[in-house]
């Protein structure tokens, strides 16, 4: 005897019915197969796969390919055959992945080397130097800026708020320190 005003006990529905009613749209009948065979799926696709959540992804995806793949299910087979297939091909995926990744050939690095060796090594260490002692030779204010500027990449706006003067007066500032350092580093620069 049916009872209409009972609710509908998913548990207790075979895998053809639940299959039935999650093909017509019914979201409770396809979470019902996916709780009842997520431990077979799981239980495969550790059989098939050495590392563990290598096969809990490919569980997962065998899952998700379950809800996306249930309207092409014609029924010809058990559904549980069907899943299993689905399982086996979604560890296979996963593998192959795996496999083209670690084997994949990398490009050339075909960029110059940014080493010096050790006589640009000495060289830049000279170059330090001296951009050292010909900051100490232009005023302080002008100094500063320039390093903020160049060194440290700040802005104009930036600089101004830090040193307390007027943008224009911080741009200034860049631009004499930067004559100053040119006539006194000359051709060291542009080389």
């Amino acid at each position: 005897m049916l009872r209409p005003d009972a609710p509908l006990a998913y548990d207790r529905l075979s895998d053809p019915i639940l299959v039935q009613r999650a093909k017509d749209g019914d979201r409770r009948a396809l979470a019902q197969l996916c709780e009842r065979h997520a431990p077979k799926v799981e239980r495969l696709a550790r059989h098939l796969l050495r590392d563990p959540e290598d096969a809990s992804d490919a569980a997962q995806e065998a899952l998700a390919r379950l809800c996306v793949k249930l309207p092409q299910f014609r029924g010809e087979s058990a559904f549980s055959t069907w899943l299993h297939r689905l399982t086996v091909n979604a560890c296979r995926d996963l593998a192959q992945r795996q496999v083209a990744r670690r084997c994949e050939p990398l490009d050339e690095d075909r960029r110059v080397s940014c080493e010096l060796g050790p006589a640009g090594e000495v060289e830049a260490s000279e170059l330090r130097a001296e951009l050292g002692a010909c900051l100490a030779e232009l005023a302080p204010a002008q100094a500063q800026v320039i390093v903020l500027k160049d060194a440290f990449d700040f802005s104009f706006e930036e600089i101004a708020g830090a040193a307390g003067m007027p943008v224009g007066t911080a741009k200034c500032y860049a631009h004499r320190a930067r004559n100053g350092l040119r006539e006194r580093l000359g051709d060291r620069l542009t080389a």
